[in-house]
């Protein structure tokens, strides 16, 4: 049997979902088309569009739909800035954090090479943002910031950022914030409004919706270029036959996600609180990175590091052992890369390619932590005296 422990990435699908996708599969209708198939279709992304806004604290036009999380954070970062620097061409900057996830550093330095300033910010050893390096960073010119980018939720070590202090640091300025909430929503609550952000980037497939399908929850004041250009759907700024079975699915699953929150984030995060414990107590050098368990850190989320082993051998000795996570490191042409987000937190080389995280969903089970448990000693002592060798 198989324990999974890497719902960070990708999590199963809920029963509300599969079931509100698969009554639409056999349905035919373009949303875009003006007979009656179109207009059930477009019903079906109205209600659900009306749905998603109820959940996330936003406005129904707030939400445009996309493929998901890194077509949503390419439409915000590039968007807002071309908007905003064509509206003022003196907004060349954009400020953001050291430890984003690559679905906001590739565009970042994608747009650093056509020409925009971008300034990594950065964050403690417990991964959260340096707000005053923040704050020294806008008002050295503040005219001259597009856009603040700053995740709600590190998704590799759960710490969650003080949104809220960046938001009032923007707004004294009039700068737009846009945050990637992927790991937040349905693990922590999430408010559109409430967080005064302007911009929101959220994916189905981390809470339990389809793959495939997202959204970027955006001010409908906040101009926006387009990155796709055709049939002018989603307010013009992300044209595309819309794919109304997975937004169905995608808004069943939001509902959902949201309303179980509470209830959720209490029973992983005692799941994950007792695996931290345990494992540690089985390897008493082991230690959790990121912001201590509580409400600075996301319920699931336990990344663990392992001194004298190197995390893909611990990944791949716990898969074969039936036991699924995932590595703190990132490895490139199949040479395993130290974790940027460890680096930022302070880690040297080694230490950042020694750490596991084991990420819990609402699928989670007491068992899966007793398979961990009674595995990580001798995968430990293994991993240690390969690497010896």
């Amino acid at each position: 049997m198989t324990a999974y422990l890497d719902h960070a990435a990708t999590t199963p699908m809920l029963r509300v979902a599969i079931e509100a996708m698969s009554a639409h599969l056999a349905i035919v209708g373009n949303a875009s088309s003006l007979h009656a198939s179109g207009r059930l279709a477009r019903r079906v992304v109205e209600e659900s569009r009306e749905t998603i806004a109820r959940a996330l604290g936003c406005r129904p036009g707030d939400v445009v739909f996309t493929s998901g999380g890194t077509e949503s954070d390419n439409l915000a970062l590039k968007g807002i800035f071309w908007s905003r620097h064509a509206e003022d061409p003196r907004r060349t900057r954009i400020l953001s954090t050291e430890v984003e996830h690559h679905a906001v550093l590739d565009p970042l330095q994608w747009l650093a090479d056509h020409g925009a300033e971008v300034e990594l910010l950065p964050v403690d050893d417990r991964c959260v943002l340096d707000v005053e390096a923040l704050r020294a960073a806008v008002e050295r010119d503040p005219t001259s910031v597009a856009l603040i980018s700053v995740m709600w939720a590190n998704n590799e070590v759960g710490s969650l950022q003080p949104l809220q202090d960046v938001v009032a640091l923007a707004a004294e300025h009039g700068i737009p914030v846009h945050t990637d909430a992927v790991q937040a929503v349905g693990a922590s609550p999430v408010d559109f409004a409430a967080a005064g952000v302007d911009a929101l980037t959220f994916t189905g497939h981390k809470l339990g919706g389809p793959y495939g399908v997202g959204a970027l929850v955006v001010r409908r004041d906040l101009e926006v270029a387009a990155l796709l250009h055709g049939g002018g759907q989603e307010r013009g700024i992300r044209s595309g036959t819309l794919d109304v079975p997975a937004i169905a699915g995608l808004a069943a699953a939001v509902e959902e996600a949201v309303k179980r929150q509470p209830e959720h984030a209490e029973r992983v995060a005692a799941l994950r609180d007792d695996l931290v414990r345990r494992v540690t107590e089985a390897v008493p050098d082991a230690h959790l990175h990121g912001a201590p368990a509580g409400p600075g850190r996301l319920p699931g989320n336990a990344h663990i590091g392992f001194p004298g082993c190197e995390g893909d051998s611990l990944l791949m000795l716990l898969d074969a052992r039936g036991i699924e996570c995932s590595t703190g490191s990132a490895c490139s042409a199949g040479v395993p890369q130290p974790s940027h987000v460890l680096l930022a937190m302070g880690c040297d080389a080694d230490q950042a390619r020694h750490s596991l995280r084991f990420s819990l969903g609402h699928t989670s089970t007491r068992a899966d932590v007793d398979a961990v448990v009674e595995a990580i000693g001798p995968v430990v002592e293994r991993a240690r005296a390969a690497r010896a060798r």
